[in-house]
């Protein structure tokens, strides 16, 4: 009898040795489910809903960077005025996360981006011509919070439809494979 409880006493020990690695597993799981739902409400809020004031301490780090051609923009302020060109650039605004998917402290958005170009654009006066832009973003999350975002996208794509001056142009059509 005594040793079946040594047995049942060993299993119980070992068990919980796997259940530290299972539970460390889920947890980094739960946390990576939790980072992309936050990352996707940030975005549909700000683009979708005009909302800036997503764009805080709470969702982005203090020294959040974004990288761009230019240059990196550093900082929770910076970092909105970037963003705001979308905002002041465009009515009619469309936004859809494609895809978006992760792992560990890494997540990549599949994205695309509509609106016809009524303001100023990073510069580009109004064309009142439509953008239909795909493009993808590594996001680098640091505690809960977006610490570093690189967009990639065809820019040639994006002036060609911005500045032609022959109506539409669709340069970005992507479908799903399901």
């Amino acid at each position: 009898m005594k040793n079946i409880y040594v047995i049942l006493f060993s299993l119980l020990l070992l068990s919980c040795g796997g259940n530290t690695a299972e539970k460390k597993l889920i947890d980094a799981n739960a946390q990576l489910e939790k980072d992309l739902e936050m990352y996707q409400n940030v975005w549909n809020t700000f683009l979708i809903d005009g909302d800036t004031s997503t764009v805080n301490s709470d969702n982005f780090t203090e020294d959040v960077v974004v990288v761009t051609d230019q240059g990196d923009v550093v900082g929770i302020e910076a970092v909105k005025n970037h963003y705001l060109n979308y905002l002041n650039g465009f009515s009619e605004i469309e936004w859809k996360i494609i895809d978006a998917f992760g792992q560990g402290n890494r997540l990549v958005k599949h994205w695309n981006f509509k609106g016809k170009h009524t303001g100023d654009f990073f510069g580009i006066p109004a064309t009142g011509n439509y953008l239909d832009l795909s493009g993808t973003t590594m996001i680098t999350m640091k505690d809960g919070k977006i610490a570093k975002e690189h967009d990639f996208f065809d820019m040639k794509s994006m002036l060609d439809q911005l500045l032609n001056s022959d109506g539409d142009v669709v340069i970005d059509e992507y479908q799903a494979v399901n």
